[in-house]
């Protein structure tokens, strides 16, 4: 994945699902990807 959608996924993340940006910075890009799957398909259906 790009850093750009690296930063997307997490600036997403923590607005959707109150995560820290310190914590997911400590994840890997496959970490990342998943919760920002599962955050996006429950947010669709929201």
């Amino acid at each position: 994945m790009s850093r750009r959608e690296r930063e997307n996924m997490i600036q997403f993340l923590t607005k959707v699902q109150g995560l820290t940006e310190e914590k997911l910075m400590l994840m890997t890009d496959e970490d990342v990807e998943h919760l920002y799957t599962r955050a996006y398909s429950m947010h669709e259906k929201g």
